[in-house]
C-alpha cells in the first residue's frame, strides 16, 4: 500500500513537471513510459538531463508505431538513432576512426537518461582518457592549463576533433605528419591568444620562414621537422623542465631524431629565431640588414645604370636612322665583316656550365625562398617534392664548383703560367687582359656617365669593361657567400661538431639572400648588358661561338684592337671559317630559352616581392 502511494506521488509530481517543462506531448510519452521503466529512467535526472531540458520525450529517440502493441510485448522499438537529431555529428562520426572500431555515441556520452551538456574542456579529456593512455598530457603545460580552467588551453577535442577524429597510426605518411603541424597552427597562430596567454607569439611565423616549414607549406612535410617532431604530441613542458624535449639536456637528442650524430652544440640552433627581433637576436638583425643594405644598394646602382644605357642607347639608335636618311652613314671600318675570335672552346664551355647551373640552382630555390606563394607550389609539385628539388639544388651546386675550380686553374695559368702575356704576375694582375679591377674602370664608369648625360662620346674599352669585371669578380663573392653558406646547410651535422648552432640561421639569411641578389641581378642587369640593350637586343651571340665582327671589336673594343694592331697580333685571332649552322642553331636556341627562362623567373620575383604573402 506505501508503495503504491509513493509510486502515484511521484507520477503526480512528474506530471506537474513534465507539463510545465516540455509539454503535454512529451508529457504523455514519458508518463506512459515510466510506468514500466521506472527502474532505468529517474524522473527527476532525466528532466535535469540535456535531452529534458530540451524538451526530447521518450518517443523522440525510442520511436514506436503503436505504444498499445509495445505494452502488450508485441513490438520491440529500434535501436536508437542519434542522427535523427544529430545529423552533422553524426556524418563525422561515421568517417572516424571510432566508428571503424565499433564505438557508438553511448560509448563516450554514457549515462544517456541523464546526459549532462559538457561542462569545460576538462570534462572531454575526462571522456578521452577512459579509454586513452594520455601519454603525459595530463601533467603536461596543455594538461595542467586545461585543469586550471584556461579556456585557450589545448584539450584533446582542439587537435585531434570530437567525433570526426581520425586515426594517425593508419594514415599515409604526409596525412600524420601535416597533422603533426596543421593543429599546432590554428591555436598559435593566433597571435593575440598567444599574448594574453604569456607564450611566445611568432612561434608559427618564424617556423614557417624555416625551411622545415617551407617544405610543410609547399606540401612536403614527410623529410622536414614538424612542431611535434621537436615538442612532442601530448607530453609537451615548458623549456626548462628536465622532462621536456627541448630542455638543454635533451636538446641535442630531440635533432639527432632527424639529424644524426648532433651534438650540443648543433643543438644551439634558433628554431624559431627571428631576424625581426634585435633584442633576442641580436646577430640575425645585423646579418639581415647587411644582406638588405647588400640588396638595395646594389640593385639601386646597376638598375639606375641600366635605365639610363636603355634611354641614351634607343636615342643613338634613333640618331643612326637619322643619319642613314639622311644619306649619312657611320663611318667605315675597312674589312668590318671579317670575324675574330674573342673566346677559346674552354672559355664557352665554362659560360655553359655558368647558364645550365645558374637555372638548374634558380629553378630549384626560388620556389623555396618564396614558399607562400601559388607558382612556387606549382613548381615543386612538378619537381615532385622538396626532396628532389634538393637533390637537383645540390646537382647544380655541383656543377658550380666544377667551373669555380676550372675558373682558380685559369687563373693560375693566366699569372704565372702563360708566356703570350708580358710581365710577372703582379703586372698581369692589373694589366689590360686581366678581369682585375684597375684605375682605368674608374675612368670608364665616368666616360658612360658622361656618354649617359650627352656630355660625351660614347666610350670604347679594353679586352674587359667594369661591368664584366664585375660579373667576374661577384662569381668570388658568391662562391664564398652562397657556396659557403650553402655547405653549411647541406652538412649540417658536420659544421655542428665545431660551430654553433645559431651559425645556420646566419647562413640561412646569407644564402637566401644572396642567392636572391644574384638571380635577381644575372637575369636583369646582366641580361640586359649582353643581351637587351639596344646595340645588342634580342641577343649577344659571342659567348656562345666566341666570334665576333672586326666592325664590332673596333667600335666596342677599340683599346683593344689598337693594342693589338700596335703589338702585331691581329690576325692570330683572325678565324677564317665561321660556326657550323647546326651548331649555331643548337647554342642559339638554347641561349634564347635561357634568356626566356631567366625572365620570367625574374618577372615571378618581382611579383613575389611586391605581393607579399599570398
Amino acid at each position: 500500500m506505501e508503495k503504491s502511494l509513493s509510486r502515484w506521488l511521484s507520477l503526480v509530481c512528474l506530471t506537474a513537471l513534465l507539463w510545465l517543462c516540455v509539454g503535454q506531448s512529451a508529457f504523455a510519452d514519458t508518463q506512459t513510459c515510466l510506468e514500466c521503466h521506472e527502474d532505468a529512467v529517474q524522473a527527476g535526472s532525466f528532466m535535469a538531463s540535456v535531452h529534458g531540458e530540451n524538451g526530447i520525450g521518450c518517443l523522440d529517440c525510442h520511436a514506436l508505431n503503436s505504444l498499445d502493441a509495445h505494452m502488450e510485448g508485441e513490438e520491440l522499438p529500434p535501436a536508437v538513432d542519434c542522427a535523427s537529431c544529430h545529423d552533422q555529428q553524426s556524418a563525422e562520426h561515421v568517417g572516424s576512426v571510432h566508428a571503424q572500431n565499433e564505438l557508438r555515441c553511448v560509448d563516450c556520452h554514457s549515462g544517456i537518461h541523464n546526459l549532462k551538456a559538457a561542462e569545460g574542456k576538462q570534462s572531454i579529456v575526462n571522456v578521452c582518457s577512459s579509454c586513452h593512455d594520455m601519454e603525459g598530457y595530463a601533467e603536461s603545460a596543455h594538461g595542467l592549463a586545461v585543469a586550471a580552467g584556461n579556456v585557450d588551453a589545448a584539450s584533446c577535442g582542439d587537435c585531434h576533433g570530437i567525433h570526426g577524429v581520425q586515426s594517425l597510426s593508419n594514415a599515409d605518411v604526409k596525412t600524420a605528419r601535416t597533422f603533426g603541424t596543421a593543429v599546432c597552427i590554428e591555436c598559435h597562430g593566433d597571435e593575440e591568444m598567444m599574448e594574453r596567454n604569456e607564450v611566445y607569439a611568432h612561434a608559427v611565423h618564424t617556423y614557417l620562414s624555416s625551411y622545415h616549414g617551407k617544405s610543410y607549406r609547399l606540401g612536403y612535410p614527410e623529410l622536414t621537422a614538424t612542431c611535434a617532431d621537436c615538442h612532442g604530441s601530448h607530453a609537451i613542458y615548458p623549456e626548462e623542465n628536465p622532462a621536456s624535449s627541448l630542455n638543454i639536456e635533451n636538446r641535442a637528442v630531440t635533432c639527432g631524431k632527424c639529424h644524426e650524430g648532433s651534438t650540443r652544440l648543433f643543438s644551439h640552433f634558433y628554431s624559431h629565431g627571428d631576424h625581426a627581433d634585435f633584442d633576442n637576436y641580436p646577430v640575425l638583425a645585423i646579418t639581415f640588414w647587411a644582406m638588405t643594405a647588400l640588396l638595395v644598394g646594389t640593385f639601386s646602382v646597376f638598375w639606375l645604370h641600366s635605365i639610363l644605357w636603355m634611354i641614351r642607347g634607343l636615342a643613338e639608335n634613333k640618331e643612326k636612322k637619322a643619319a642613314l636618311a639622311r644619306g649619312e652613314a657611320h663611318i667605315h671600318i675597312p674589312d668590318g665583316h671579317r670575324v675574330y675570335k674573342r673566346f677559346k672552346r674552354r672559355h664557352i664551355f665554362m659560360h655553359l656550365l655558368v647558364i645550365i647551373s645558374f637555372l638548374i640552382l634558380s629553378l630549384t630555390g626560388l620556389p623555396l625562398k618564396f614558399a607562400d606563394q601559388h607558382w612556387a607550389k606549382v613548381m615543386m609539385d612538378f619537381y615532385g617534392g622538396t626532396a628532389n628539388a634538393a637533390y637537383g639544388h645540390r646537382i647544380g651546386a655541383c656543377i658550380t664548383f666544377v667551373y669555380f675550380g676550372m675558373a682558380i686553374m685559369l687563373s693560375i695559368h693566366f699569372l704565372f703560367i702563360r708566356k703570350d702575356i708580358p710581365g710577372i704576375w703582379i703586372q698581369r694582375l692589373f694589366g689590360p687582359d686581366s678581369l682585375m679591377p684597375n684605375f682605368r674602370d674608374i675612368q670608364d664608369v665616368s666616360n658612360m656617365v658622361r656618354w649617359f648625360l650627352w656630355k660625351g662620346p660614347k666610350p670604347t674599352f679594353e679586352r674587359w669593361n667594369y661591368w664584366e669585371k664585375f660579373d667576374f669578380i661577384a662569381v668570388f663573392w658568391g662562391m664564398f657567400a652562397i657556396g659557403g653558406s650553402g655547405l653549411m646547410l647541406w652538412f649540417p651535422e658536420f659544421f655542428g661538431l665545431f660551430l654553433p648552432g645559431w651559425v645556420f640561421n646566419v647562413a640561412t639569411i646569407v644564402h637566401s639572400d644572396e642567392a636572391l641578389l644574384a638571380t635577381g641581378f644575372i637575369f636583369s642587369v646582366h641580361f640586359f648588358n649582353t643581351h637587351l640593350r639596344p646595340e645588342k637586343f634580342p641577343m649577344d651571340f659571342v659567348i656562345f661561338n666566341g666570334e665576333m665582327h672586326k666592325e664590332e671589336f673596333v667600335e666596342e673594343r677599340g683599346d683593344q684592337w689598337k693594342r693589338y694592331e700596335e703589338l702585331g697580333i691581329t690576325e692570330q685571332f683572325f678565324k677564317p671559317k665561321n660556326s657550323s649552322p647546326l651548331y649555331n642553331i643548337i647554342l642559339r636556341s638554347f641561349g634564347f630559352i635561357a634568356v626566356a627562362i631567366g625572365l620570367t623567373l625574374f618577372v615571378l620575383i618581382v611579383i613575389s616581392v611586391l605581393g607579399g604573402s599570398h
